[in-house]
């Protein structure tokens, strides 16, 4: 039961990143706030791969890091979304994003054991940024409402993706130890 789950939500997450090829030949404003909320994280591979390894890192560290690791970086996520709405500028902000994908990846290769409390405030540091980039973009037509929740359930989905291929990679798979506790 637990192998068919982790291949569900793998299999799910494929094919969410069709998504943004499959709408490709739309014009955004037909996608509505939430679909482009919903496609927006997979557009970018920053985005993607920060946010599934959120998940990964969350998936290493267990216990209430689990969960809390994933509900810091969303809950900032849209607190960072908001500054964008609002015309607040975060500068640096590219930058800040592609350098959250080397600090996460580094973190789950070099194990980093942080406390849920650091692990989650390190990732909310990042999510502010990743937020801020969805915000800037959110379309002209679109309600703020539906965007942002489109984009917080997308960002969910992958981070599950994440604890899943987490949970998965630390059981008998040859790049185990690379994963392990």
């Amino acid at each position: 039961m637990k192998r068919n789950t982790c291949t569900t939500g793998l299999l799910i997450t494929g094919l969410l990143l069709l998504a943004p090829a499959a709408y490709a030949h739309t014009h955004g404003a037909t996608l509505g706030g939430f679909g482009n909320g919903l496609t927006h994280p997979f557009r970018g591979i920053d985005h993607l791969l920060a946010m599934l390894a959120v998940g990964l890192w969350a998936s290493q560290l267990g216990g209430s890091a689990v969960w809390k690791v994933p509900l810091a970086f969303v809950v900032t996520l849209l607190l960072g979304a908001g500054i964008a709405v609002v015309g607040i500028n975060l500068p640096f902000a590219e930058t800040i994003i592609a350098a959250s994908v080397v600090i996460l990846g580094l973190v789950i290769a070099l194990r980093w054991r942080a406390a849920p409390l650091l692990a989650s405030l390190t990732v909310a540091l990042f999510a502010v940024f990743h937020g801020y980039a969805h915000g800037i973009e959110l379309p002209v037509a679109a309600a703020v409402s539906s965007y942002f929740a489109g984009f917080a359930l997308a960002t969910l989905l992958l981070h599950a993706t994440g604890l899943a291929l987490g949970y998965r990679l630390s059981r008998r798979t040859p790049i185990a130890q690379l994963f392990s506790r």
